[in-house]
């Protein structure tokens, strides 16, 4: 028999009435009523109901133990009175009728905050005292479903016939768009490790190996700055590539694996497989995002061509994109000034024109009066307004015009209430551009640069850069990107042309990818992969806004560990050894 337990504080039930049991874990509240004393007593699995009558010898020392102390208590179990039953603990119709008590760990700091009660606390707080923050239930229950939805995961790539394989942690620098964390070596004076912002180029090399379905749970690490989705420092995805195939192989295996884990663990609807798919084009346009949130019925609109002749300076020269709200009759006039207020002050526009749809199909509004009858028409019968709709325009360049109206969007949705309830809405977003304008205007990559062209080596040649599409794609969820692959070029001459047309010679991929650009040299296989994060599928599973809930010791926005202190200071002995000399101007 366990020396502290004989079961969890969630298992005793009329069965074991008469028993003679032993519980043990933390005092959540003692409570005097006169004539008895309650104590619960909770674990990792629930809470049992412990009781002494305040007759009983040991019943002042129990009343004086603080709370969040850990005990172990015999006790005889009895079913309670009926009128006392509890139906929300799994344990509340019976108690344990304190014999005998040990005080395993006595708490003798005061709390810096009161644990499983239902006030706000500040996060730092919370963050400094994880080991306390991790006893109240929502957070508890979120690591708890973490861990399951990780096995699930795991079991889930198992059975489909995938590998799991651990890649390096300490590994060489490497440009793949964020900033490294760097490792100084101690017998390589001056050279340095880099911890992996994902296991990219390893998995590639497996596949050049001969592993032919690889996954593992993979830690990430990218000095980048915190969002409510991403946390700083490190996160982890579930990292797979697949050798002799092609986006449809791996769309197979990962809207399965995604759709029987959401269904698995929420009672949310999920819409059926395949997942809808959108090209990177029509997302731009009819959302303003890569990453849409399909849960807004709002859509956007091209009426650029319809404003061509109108005679409104806002729109001349520009691209105008429109957004209809429909059923609008009841939004009040400071809505719309709210609206306009919101996209000059947080968008980044020059302004936010609308118009109301009223009887007769007659405009209303401040840029009314610039509208001919002929162009009215025109512009109803095509985005198909009615009346007592409302219209929001939106006018600016390419590049920037997408996403003022993607965060209008957004936004009208959010202000009237209307995603969607109680449902993960995916989609694929796919054939993106393999090639951009940078800021200075010269041709560069536009996601990864290691995906395949569409069209091979005779689009790389034949083809305008920026008309050249790529087998890139991400897989969204209600607004969030959850993963992003690719299939990968293993073509050493497609890749040397690639990065050509980017601006890279043979010999910068020879010296930044050294070991992948050599492996192609020896038959690698045509091969495919994605990395769903699963820090964020957990934020989605859990309904939670900020992605530090759902991590057991994260960073906070500044990429600070305030429970371990970290980033923290060494010794001089400590840099010595490893090569370094500090040379930081000190604040004065």
């Amino acid at each position: 028999m366990n020396e502290y337990r004989t079961h969890n504080c969630n298992e005793l039930t009329l069965k074991n009435v008469g028993e003679t049991v032993k519980i043990a874990g933390w005092i959540q509240t003692i409570r005097d009523l006169g004539g008895l004393v309650f104590v619960d007593v909770r674990d990792q699995y629930g809470i049992t109901q412990a009781v002494i009558s305040g007759e009983d010898k040991l019943v002042d020392e129990i009343s004086r133990i603080p709370v969040e102390s850990t005990v172990s208590i015999t006790g005889t179990v009895k079913k309670r009175d009926e009128e006392t039953i509890n139906k929300n603990i799994a344990t509340g119709e019976v108690e344990v009728a304190i014999e005998s008590y040990e005080i395993l760990g006595k708490r003798t700091k005061n709390l810096p905050f009161e644990i499983n009660e239902d006030k706000e606390v500040r996060e730092d707080l919370r963050l400094q005292y994880r080991f306390l923050d991790l006893r109240n239930d929502k957070l508890k229950n979120n690591i708890l479903l973490r861990a399951k939805v990780i096995q699930y995961l795991r079991n889930q790539m198992i059975e489909r016939g995938f590998t799991e394989v651990q890649t390096p942690i300490l590994t060489s620098s490497s440009p793949e768009g964020a900033r490294d964390y760097l490792v100084p070596s101690r017998v390589h004076p001056g050279k340095f490790y880099a911890l992996p912002q994902a296991p990219q180029q390893f998995k590639q090399l497996l596949m050049v190996s001969g592993i032919d379905k690889y996954f593992q749970i993979a830690p990430c690490f990218r000095d980048e700055d915190a969002r409510a989705d991403r946390a700083p420092g490190e996160f982890y995805q579930l990292d797979m590539e697949m050798a002799f195939s092609s986006q449809e192989d791996v769309f197979e295996v990962l809207e399965g694996v995604i759709y029987n884990t959401f269904k698995e663990f929420s009672n949310k609807k999920i819409g059926e497989t395949p997942f809808t798919r959108i090209p990177f084009e029509e997302a731009m346009l009819k959302y303003g995002s890569d990453k849409p949130d399909l849960r807004n019925p709002l859509i956007i609109q091209d009426v650029t061509e319809i404003f061509q002749h109108v005679e409104f300076n806002a729109f001349k020269g520009k691209i105008v994109r429109i957004i209809v709200l429909p059923d609008a009759e009841d939004v009040p006039r400071k809505f719309y000034d709210g609206m306009v207020d919101f996209a000059t002050s947080e968008c980044g526009a020059k302004g936010l024109a609308w118009l109301k749809v009223n009887e007769g199909n007659e405009l209303q509004g401040p840029i009314a009066k610039f509208i001919d009858e002929e162009s009215k028409e025109k512009l109803l019968k095509q985005i198909g307004a009615k009346v007592g709709d409302s219209l929001f325009f939106i006018s600016d360049k390419r590049g920037v015009v997408e996403n003022i109206a993607g965060q209008i969007r957004t936004e009208l949705a959010n202000r009237l209430d209307l995603l969607e309830k109680d449902t993960f809405k995916f989609c694929w977003i796919v054939d993106f551009p393999m090639f951009e304008l940078d800021d200075e205007g010269k041709v560069a990559f536009s996601h990864n640069p290691f995906s395949m062209p569409q069209g091979g080596l005779k689009a790389l040649e034949e083809k305008e850069p920026l008309e050249i599409l790529a087998y890139q794609y991400d897989l969204v969820c209600n607004g969030i990107e959850l993963s992003s692959g690719a299939v990968r070029n293993h073509d050493p001459e497609i890749m040397i042309k690639a990065f050509d047309i980017a601006g890279y010679t043979k010999e910068t991929i020879e010296s930044k990818f050294p070991a992948l650009f050599n492996a192609f040299q020896y038959g690698a296989p045509p091969h495919a992969g994605i990395a769903p994060g699963v820090d964020r599928m957990i934020m989605l599973l859990t309904d939670e806004p900020n992605i530090r809930e759902v991590i057991a010791f994260p960073m906070n926005s500044k990429a600070q560990d305030l429970l371990m202190g970290a980033p923290g200071n060494v010794t001089e002995k400590q840099l010595r050894e490893v090569h370094i000399k500090l040379d930081i101007k000190k604040e004065k």
